[in-house]
C-alpha cells in the first residue's frame, strides 16, 4: 500500500485554517460585545426564523444543497448560515444537516472526477489546484492516510483528487463522513456561542480546533519521516 505524501510547503493549508480560527473567534467575541450589534443581529434572526418556518421542508433542503455546494466550490460557504440555522432548527439538527450536506458534496465531487475527469474539473476547479496535489496521490493509498488527507486539505480538494485516481467509494465515503463530523460540531458550536454570547464556548472551540490542528499536521509529518 502507498501513502499519501504532504511536505511541509503541502501543509499550509492547516495552518490557514488554524489562523482563520483563532481571527474568526476574536471577531465573533468582539461583536458578541456590541449590544446594539447582537440586538440587530437577534431581529435578524428572528426574521430568518420566520421564513424557515414558513418553509419546513424547502429550508432544510436549501441548508443541505448550499452546505453540499460548499464542499464542492471553494467560493462557497455555508458557514455563514449556521447562525440563523441553529437559532432556527438548534444546535443538533443544524449539524446533522451540515453534516449531510458535506457529506453529499463529497460524494459528488468524487463522482464528477471518476465518471468525467479533468475536462468537467478544470471549470469547477483551478488547475493550479488540481497539479499543486496530485502528485501526492498515489494509487492506492492506506486509509489513514486518506483520512489525514481529508483533515487536512480544503474539503473541496480531496474529493476531486480521489475521484480521479478512482479511490474505492466505500473506503473515501467512509474517510469523508469521519472528516467532516468533527468540523460540523465545530462550526456549529461556533454559531451556538456566538447568537448566545458564549465567550466560553467560543474560546473552547478555538483551543480545541488548534489543538486537532496542531495534532493533524504533526502526524502527517510523522508520516512523511516514516
Amino acid at each position: 500500500m502507498h501513502r499519501l505524501r504532504l511536505t511541509v510547503e503541502r501543509l499550509r493549508p492547516l495552518a490557514t485554517r488554524a489562523l482563520l480560527l483563532v481571527l474568526l473567534v476574536g471577531g465573533l467575541i468582539a461583536l458578541g460585545r456590541s449590544d446594539a450589534l447582537h440586538a440587530e443581529l437577534l431581529d435578524v434572526l428572528e426574521a430568518a426564523k420566520r421564513v424557515i418556518a414558513a418553509h419546513p421542508v424547502g429550508g432544510p433542503l436549501a441548508f443541505i444543497g448550499l452546505s453540499a455546494l460548499s464542499a464542492m466550490l471553494g467560493f462557497v460557504s455555508s458557514a455563514v448560515l449556521v447562525p440563523a440555522a441553529v437559532y432556527a432548527w438548534g444546535a443538533t439538527l443544524t449539524a446533522l444537516m451540515l453534516w449531510i450536506g458535506w457529506t453529499l458534496g463529497g460524494l459528488t465531487a468524487w463522482t464528477l472526477a471518476a465518471l468525467f475527469g479533468r475536462p468537467v474539473l478544470r471549470w469547477i476547479v483551478a488547475s493550479e489546484t488540481l497539479r499543486r496535489y496530485q502528485h501526492l496521490l498515489d494509487k492506492r493509498p492506506r486509509f489513514s492516510s486518506v483520512l489525514l488527507f481529508q483533515l487536512a486539505l480544503p474539503s473541496e480538494i480531496p474529493g476531486y483528487l480521489l475521484g480521479l485516481a478512482r479511490y474505492p467509494l466505500p473506503r473515501y465515503l467512509a474517510a469523508l463522513m469521519l472528516a467532516e463530523l468533527p468540523y460540523a460540531v465545530g462550526t456549529v458550536l461556533l454559531g451556538v456561542g456566538f447568537v448566545q454570547r458564549d465567550t466560553a464556548t467560543l474560546l473552547a472551540v478555538c483551543l480545541v480546533g488548534a489543538v486537532a490542528l496542531a495534532i493533524i499536521a504533526q502526524a502527517l509529518r510523522k508520516r512523511n519521516g516514516a
